[in-house]
C-alpha cells in the first residue's frame, strides 16, 4: 500500500474520533457543571488546557467565558482541534482515498460534514443547549464506525483507519479520567458525597459506559472507575482494550507473528501492553493516578510519532496528520 494512502486512512480515523472525544470532554463538563451554582466559567477554562491549546485560545479570545470556550472547541476553524476543523480534515483526507473507501464511507462522513457546517451556520443553538449537539456528533462518529465495519474490506487500509481510531481514543479516555480526577472535582470534602457519585456517574455516562460499569462492578466507586475505564480488556472505550486491539491491527500490517516485532511502531505498543496486562488498580493509584495518565500519554505520543516514522513519508505528513499537532 502506498504510504499516502495509509496516511490518509489512519488520520480520517483519528480525525474523527478526535472530534467525537472534544464532544465528550464537553459533554463531560457540562453534566459535572450542572446545578453548581455560581462560578461555571472557572469549570469550563481548564478544558483549554487538557487539550493544550491555550496559547492558541488566549490569542484569539483571552477571556475564559463558557461561551467562548465552547465556540473556540466546537466551531473555531482557527483551532486545529475544534470539531469542525477535525470532522472537514477527515473529509479531506477521505476525498484524496476515495478508491480505497467505500460509497457509504463517503456518503455518511460528507452528511457528517454537513451537519457541522449547518450548526456553525447558527452557533447560538449549539452552545445554548451543548448536549443535544454532542450526542449529533457521537452518534454521526458511531454511525460512520458502523459503516467503515461493515462495507470496508478488512484488509491493510481498514486496519490502519483501526489503528488510528484506537490510539486516538485510547489518549481521549486517559484525559476523560484525568479531567474528574484533577480538574472537575471542586474540592477535596467532596469526594465519598453524593455530589462526588453523581460526577462519577455523568463521567462514566458521557464514556457511554455507566450501563456496563453497572453490570461489572454495581455501587459507584472513584477507583473501580478508573479502573473500568483504564485496564478494562472488554470495554470498548477503555484504553487497554484500545491497545490490545491496536496491537491486532499493527500486527496484520507489518506482518509479524505473536511475540516478535518487525519495527519500533510494535516494539513501542508490545511494551504498553504488556505492562497494562500486569498493572493492578491499586499499583495506579498508589504511584498516582495523574502521573500514571500523564505518563501513558506520552508513550502514546512515543507511538503515533514511531507510526508516523516506520509507515508515512515525511512530505505527506506534513500535509495530512503531521500538520495537526498532537495534544500533548
Amino acid at each position: 500500500m502506498l504510504s499516502r494512502v495509509a496516511d490518509s486512512v489512519y488520520w480520517m480515523n483519528r480525525y474523527v474520533e478526535r472530534a467525537e472525544n472534544v464532544a465528550r470532554f464537553i459533554d463531560v463538563n457540562h453534566n459535572l457543571t450542572l446545578g453548581d451554582g455560581s462560578g461555571l466559567d472557572d469549570q469550563w477554562a481548564p478544558l483549554i488546557y487538557i487539550t493544550g491549546d491555550q496559547v492558541e485560545f488566549e490569542q484569539l479570545y483571552g477571556d475564559y467565558g463558557r461561551d467562548n470556550i465552547l465556540r473556540f472547541l466546537v466551531f473555531d476553524d482557527r483551532n486545529p482541534n475544534s470539531i469542525l476543523s477535525c470532522v472537514a480534515k477527515a473529509r479531506e483526507n477521505a476525498r484524496t482515498v476515495r478508491e480505497v473507501i467505500s460509497l457509504s464511507m463517503w456518503e455518511q462522513l460528507n452528511k457528517f460534514y454537513l451537519l457541522m457546517r449547518a450548526a456553525a451556520a447558527q452557533p447560538a443553538e449549539a452552545l445554548r443547549s451543548p448536549y443535544e449537539f454532542c450526542e449529533q456528533v457521537k452518534l454521526a462518529s458511531h454511525t460512520l464506525v458502523g459503516v467503515t465495519y461493515s462495507t470496508m474490506s478488512h484488509g491493510e487500509a481498514w486496519h490502519f483507519g483501526r489503528l488510528g481510531r484506537l490510539i486516538e481514543r485510547a489518549d481521549k479516555t486517559s484525559r476523560i479520567v484525568d479531567v474528574q480526577y484533577f480538574v472537575l472535582l471542586p474540592t477535596a470534602q467532596d469526594v465519598g458525597t453524593s455530589l462526588d457519585v453523581v460526577r462519577w456517574s455523568a463521567l462514566l455516562k458521557s464514556a457511554t459506559a455507566l450501563e456496563m460499569y453497572r453490570r461489572e462492578h454495581g455501587r459507584i466507586v472513584p477507583e473501580n472507575v478508573a479502573n473500568f475505564l483504564l485496564l478494562n480488556r472488554y470495554f470498548p472505550r477503555s484504553v487497554h482494550f484500545c491497545l490490545i486491539h491496536s496491537q491486532e491491527s499493527l500486527r496484520e500490517i507489518s506482518g509479524s507473528h505473536r511475540d516478535t516485532f518487525r519495527n519500533r511502531s510494535e516494539q513501542i505498543l508490545g511494551r504498553l501492553r504488556a505492562d497494562l496486562d500486569y498493572t493492578r488498580i491499586e499499583d495506579v493509584v498508589k504511584h498516582g493516578i495523574h502521573e500514571f495518565i500523564d505518563d501513558l500519554q506520552q508513550r502514546l505520543n512515543d507511538l503515533g510519532a514511531a507510526i508516523r516514522d516506520d509507515f508515512f513519508t515525511t512530505s505527506r505528513q506534513e500535509q495530512s496528520g503531521g500538520g495537526m499537532r498532537q495534544i500533548q
